[in-house]
Order: structure tokens, then sequence, then C-alpha cells
């Protein structure tokens, strides 16, 4: 089993930046998938992005692209989201999440769909204001 515990969540004004980290714990030798979900009030969580952690390669939600950065360091094992031009529509508790079984590559719906993670942290909240 995998523990992960998100920080870094706070309020900040649009056009603000924040950095989300998570850390694991337990048997970490086995998150080959890694990534970052948020869930806002009355709606479903969703992939913002994702990490294949044996290639280091990553995957992103559209309304993310270009504006959010994950990374992970492993010596730390420790996940990243940076999270520059935030939005008010940014709002959500966000989530940091593994998967450690291993089948290879996987698409990026796969790789930004809630279904494939089985170990999941308890959140951080993220608020941006207008």
């Amino acid at each position: 089993q995998v523990q992960l515990v998100e920080s870094g969540g706070g309020s900040v004004q649009a056009g603000g930046s924040l950095r989300l980290s998570c850390a694991a714990s337990g048997y970490t030798g086995n998150t080959y998938y890694m990534g970052w979900f948020r869930q806002a009030p009355g709606k479903e969580r969703e992939g913002v992005a994702a990490i294949y952690t044996v290639a280091g390669t990553t995957y992103y939600a559209d309304s993310v692209t270009g504006r959010f950065t994950i990374s992970r360091d492993g010596a730390k094992n420790t996940l990243y989201l940076q999270m520059n031009s935030l939005k008010p529509e940014d709002t959500a508790m966000y989530f940091c999440a593994a998967r450690t079984r291993f089948d290879g590559y996987r698409s990026r719906m796969e790789m930004l769909g809630t279904s494939g993670y089985n170990n999941w942290g308890q959140g951080t909240q993220v608020t941006v204001s207008s």
C-alpha cells in the first residue's frame, strides 16, 4: 500500500501561482503512474495532470495545458503540481493518486481517468478569487 499526503493548497488571486506537493510513503517502489485530480462542488472528479514515472512522460488536461506542470522527485518520493496563471475555474479540491499495477503504456485518456488509480490522498483545497 502507498500512503499519499497532499499539501500546498490555499487561496490565491487570479493570475497567481501555487505549488502542490504529494508525499508518498509505504511501499513506493511500484508507483508507476501518478496523477493530480480535482473536484469542484457539484462536479465529478477530473484528471488534471499525470505522469508515467517509468518514462517520465506527462499528460495534461486541455484546460491546464501551458499553465500547470507535473513533476516528480523520486529521491524524495514526492509528486508536484506547479500551477501558474490560476483562474477562478481552477477552484477545487485537488487530489494526488497513484496506480501500483503495471501494464506498460497507457493512453492519455487512461492516464487522466480516475478509474485507473488505486491509491488516493485526502486532498488539498485550492481557491482562486477573481
